[in-house]
C-alpha cells in the first residue's frame, strides 16, 4: 500500500503485508477520518455495491478483520451512502 501526501501520517498503521493493521484510537479523530477517506477512494464512483462487495473491497486494505465497523464508520462519516435496507452502497460525491 502506498500512502502519500496527507496520508503519510497513516504509515504507522500499515503492516508488512501492506494492509492497515489497526484502526486509529478514539483520540485520533483526524487519522480515523483520513483512513476512512483513503479507503473510500478505493471504490468506484457511480457504482452501487452490495454489502458483501463493500466488505470485499475493505478486506483488501485491512487485516484487523472488521469490515462491518469500517463500513458503518464510512457511512457515518458520509464517505459511503446506502439504501435504508443496507442492500446497496455507493460513494458520496
Amino acid at each position: 500500500m502506498d500512502v502519500q501526501g496527507e496520508y503519510q501520517v497513516l504509515k504507522g498503521y500499515i503492516g508488512d503485508d501492506g494492509k492497515f493493521t489497526r484502526f486509529p484510537g478514539k483520540r485520533e479523530k483526524e487519522k480515523q477520518t483520513l483512513m476512512l477517506r483513503w479507503l473510500s477512494e478505493k471504490f468506484e464512483t457511480n457504482r452501487k455495491y452490495s454489502e458483501m462487495e463493500v466488505n470485499a473491497v475493505l478486506n483488501e486494505y485491512h487485516s484487523f478483520n472488521d469490515p462491518a465497523t469500517l463500513r458503518r464508520l464510512m457511512f457515518g462519516h458520509r464517505f459511503l451512502n446506502r439504501t435504508l435496507d443496507g442492500r446497496s452502497y455507493w460513494v458520496v460525491d
